[in-house]
């Protein structure tokens, strides 16, 4: 008989990429995490783990085994619902997290409208960036996360979450009120090679929209300045240092002296933002009510 506690270790370490990653998500010692992956070996009489570089890799049968983990992760999910008897009423805690702007459009509103409607919920709101809810999310420390589509977002076939589509959030050019673009009613991206680019810190989700947005029109952006916020990249784009694309979901102050100018495009650049739960867990009445609730939203929440 497997040992389920071991495999969710070997979960773990699929999920983070090392074995101290692993072991520190778990509250284990790397050594106590090594040890009891070694012991799901000998059990099966299998290699679970091989040397890579100064990591460690999963082999073909550890792969294997972690689809059948995953199985049963989303069984024990639905049998958690089905045992506790939860009915149809959403009621005790649902923890959530998201991205500044999720959390502030989508997120805190759909906590109004559940509360007012399920009094006996408790709804917990988390900010994280899309790499970490995705971690809270697999160790269960929450129950459902909003996260943009990137090339690093698990694909549609990863077997350790649900996941669905909840709005398509179009990026916007936005530059200084001053600036020859700022009264056009639509602009085709390729028009602004030439300029210079406010940008996202490289490494996040937003930089990675916007460069794959200007490489999809043939040019990369040239980008002398970096900002994390869409207030301080509005801030920048306001002093004429350089313009910027800015989802539209994102509120900029309306005492800024910029323009949000529509891009023109078949498709128009855009975010996808995704709803992610756990596999099997979306029967669970407060989840499911969550993510009706958050699809509401998405019908008006973008024009």
């Amino acid at each position: 008989m497997i040992d389920l506690r071991r495999l969710r270790i070997l979960r773990a370490v699929a999920h983070h990429g090392t074995v101290t990653a692993a072991a520190e998500s778990l509250h284990f010692t790397p050594s106590a995490a090594s040890q009891q992956i070694r012991q799901l070996a000998r059990e099966l009489d299998v290699t679970l783990l091989e040397p890579q570089g100064r990591g460690v890799r999963l082999t073909a049968a550890a792969r294997s085994l972690l689809e059948h983990a995953d199985t049963i992760q989303a069984l024990w999910e639905q049998a958690e619902i089905e045992m506790r008897d939860l009915g149809v009423v959403p009621a005790g805690p649902l923890r959530v997290a998201g991205f500044p702007v999720a959390l502030a459009r989508l997120l805190a509103p759909m906590a109004v409208s559940l509360l007012s409607e399920y009094p006996r919920l408790d709804v917990r709101i988390l900010e994280a960036e899309p790499g970490p809810s995705l971690d809270l999310l697999f160790r269960g420390d929450i129950d459902l996360a909003i996260v943009e589509s990137s090339p690093t977002a698990p694909p549609l076939s990863d077997t350790r979450f649900a996941q669905s589509p909840l709005l398509l959030d179009p990026l916007d050019l936005v530059v200084a009120d001053t600036h020859p673009l700022a009264d056009r009613d639509a602009v085709p991206l390729v028009e602004t090679a030439q300029e210079t680019w406010v940008l996202p810190p490289p490494g996040t989700t937003c930089h990675a929209h916007a460069m794959t947005a200007c490489g999809a029109v043939g040019f990369t952006p040239q980008g002398r300045h970096q900002a994390q916020s869409w207030a301080s990249v509005a801030s920048l784009v306001a002093g004429g240092l350089g313009i910027a694309l800015v989802p539209r979901l994102a509120d900029l102050s309306p005492d800024l002296p910029v323009r949000r100018v529509p891009l023109r495009g078949v498709p128009a650049p855009a975010r996808q933002l995704l709803v992610f739960t756990r596999a099997g867990a979306r029967g669970h009445p407060a989840i499911a009510a969550a993510v009706t609730e958050l699809e509401h939203i998405a019908l008006d929440v973008v024009v």
